[in-house]
C-alpha cells in the first residue's frame, strides 16, 4: 500500500551542514587495533559551543569503507566530503573549530586546509570538488560560501 503525499517534505531545521563521525565495526575499535575516536570528548565539545542547531554531529554505525579508518562524512549542503584515517584528538578538534566558524559567519564555510590530506575518494568515479577546503589547501573561502 502505498501513500500519497499532498506536500513536499520538508524541515523547519535547518543548518549549516552535517558530520557524521563513523564509530562501526571498525573505526574507533582500540580492541582491533584502530585509533579512539573521542565520542564523548566531541559530543561534549559540540554541546560547550552550542553547534548542534547550526552543524547537526550524528555518531553513525559503520560509514564504509572499512580500510580507512576512522571515517568522517561532512556534507556541506548537498555535497559530501569523505575524511578518513582520523587518528588524534586534533584531528577531530579541526572539525570543530571548523562548526564554530560556521557558527561565527552565519553560513557555510571552507573545511580547515589542515583536513585536505584526509580527503578520500568513497565511490568509484566521484568528482571531488576542489572548493571545500579554504584557500590555504587548495581554493578560496568564499566558492563555498552558501546561506541558508
Amino acid at each position: 500500500m502505498s501513500r500519497k503525499r499532498s506536500a513536499q517534505v520538508s524541515t523547519t531545521r535547518k543548518t549549516f551542514g552535517q558530520v557524521l563521525v563513523c564509530l562501526g565495526c571498525c573505526c574507533g575499535r582500540t580492541d582491533k587495533g584502530h585509533p579512539e575516536v573521542p565520542v564523548e570528548w566531541l559530543k561534549d565539545q559540540w554541546r560547550k559551543h552550542m553547534l548542534p542547531k547550526k552543524v547537526h554531529l550524528t555518531i553513525s554505525g559503520c560509514l564504509g569503507p572499512c580500510d580507512a579508518t576512522n571515517i568522517v562524512l561532512v556534507m556541506m549542503g548537498d555535497r559530501p566530503v569523505w575524511l578518513g584515517g582520523l587518528e588524534t584528538r586534533e584531528h577531530y578538534q579541526w572539525l570543530v573549530d571548523w562548526g564554530c566558524a560556521c557558527d561565527a559567519a552565519g553560513r557555510l564555510v571552507a573545511l580547515p586546509g589542515n583536513l585536505a590530506p584526509y580527503r578520500m575518494q568513497r565511490f568509484a568515479g566521484q568528482h571531488c570538488y576542489t572548493p571545500d577546503f579554504e584557500e590555504t589547501a587548495c581554493c578560496r573561502a568564499e566558492d563555498v560560501a552558501w546561506k541558508y
